[in-house]
């Protein structure tokens, strides 16, 4: 059913809470998982999720996790808008489900009133699973 699941990370407690979930429905479908992470910042950014060193150590660090789960994982990091690039690496990988935290540390240029996880919702070329 899930044959391809994107899991789009960044360095939240909600990120943090969904592995579990993510965990669960890889192994439970015999998933392909996909880490993915968005620079949001120039090249030369050095903080938060604007560091290119900070996205590549988080990906490293979730990959690990898995890892201990025994599941394989892809990573990828792209720069852009948080909710455009989640939803055309979801396209570009064929995903089948997006397993997203209910906030991130993103949010859209709207504001607080729309979340980067709203926004994919809104956007997604799949079923998008929000975990609170």
């Amino acid at each position: 059913m899930f044959k391809t699941v994107l899991f789009p990370i960044d360095r939240s407690r909600e990120t943090q809470e969904a592995v579990g979930v993510v965990v669960e429905i890889v192994q439970k479908y015999g998933s392909r998982l996909i880490l993915l992470s968005v620079v949001e910042g120039s090249e030369e950014a050095d903080e938060g999720m604007e560091s290119p060193d900070v996205v590549a150590r988080l990906l490293e660090d979730a990959q690990s996790v898995f890892k201990q789960q025994g599941i394989q994982t892809e990573a990828f990091e792209r720069q852009g808008k948080p909710a455009f690039v989640i939803c055309d690496v979801a396209d570009e990988v064929n995903a089948n489900l997006i397993v997203m935290g209910c906030r991130g540390l993103g949010l859209t240029e709207e504001g607080v009133t729309e979340s980067v996880t709203n926004r994919v919702i809104n956007l997604s070329p799949c079923p998008v699973l929000v975990v609170p």
